[in-house]
């Protein structure tokens, strides 16, 4: 089972996935092993399912299962759980007994197909949410998104609102922008804290002279 060329084409498949589609957009390294990790559980319990006397429809119910597992630990992205789905759809494909080999190939390439295409930056371009908690009851959406552009100095940020607290009067909103849109932060001025060095060296030698 081990030889088998959907697992040879898994292996290849989940390299191409995690390495070079994840891995080179800038994904969070911690998620490589996470990715790489889930891809080889779900074929490994499905190889040893199809093998076994159970049916390729327990396998379907460990799929399912997977699927609705919420990590605790951190929250992902809604472009990491695509990525994490096809990481277990990969999995499966390769440990389930097809009959053809070709059409195993075939529907692990559209899977990558579909990331590669999807997750191109030209098509979805890359964005960052942010919670915030606002210092006003802001109740219009728009208003709460026009003292988030106020506040990140971003004209292009939106905000959604999560819950409105009309008792301590503040908003939490989730805010999205396109990192190149952030406002570039310029370092303070080497002049503007030469003085203070001078005042404290000349304090520290007339100290030391009495």
């Amino acid at each position: 089972m081990l030889t088998s060329p959907l697992v040879l084409a898994d292996v290849v498949a989940i390299a191409l996935l995690v390495f070079g589609l994840f891995w080179r957009r800038d994904g969070r390294r911690e998620l490589v092993v996470a990715f790489l990790t889930v891809n080889v559980g779900v074929l490994a319990v499905t190889a040893a399912l199809s093998d076994g006397t159970v049916g390729a429809g327990l396998g379907l119910g460990l799929f399912g299962i997977l699927s609705i597992i919420r990590l605790r630990s951190e929250e992902l992205t809604q472009r990491e759980v695509a990525y994490y789905f096809a990481a277990l759809a990969l999995g499966l494909l390769g440990g389930l007994t097809i009959t053809s080999t070709l059409l195993g190939i075939a529907l692990m390439t559209a899977i990558l197909a579909a990331v590669a295409i999807g997750d191109h930056p030209r098509i979805a371009g890359r964005t960052v949410s942010q919670e915030m908690v606002l210092d006003q009851a802001w109740t219009d959406p728009a208003e709460a998104t026009a003292r988030v552009r106020t506040l990140t100095g971003i004209p292009t940020a939106t905000a959604t609102v999560v819950r409105v607290d009309l008792v301590n009067d503040t908003t939490l909103v989730v805010a999205r922008y396109r990192p190149e849109d952030r406002p570039a932060v310029r370092d303070a001025p080497a002049e503007d804290t030469a003085p203070a060095l001078a005042d404290t060296s000349s304090l520290y030698l007339e100290r030391s002279a009495r």
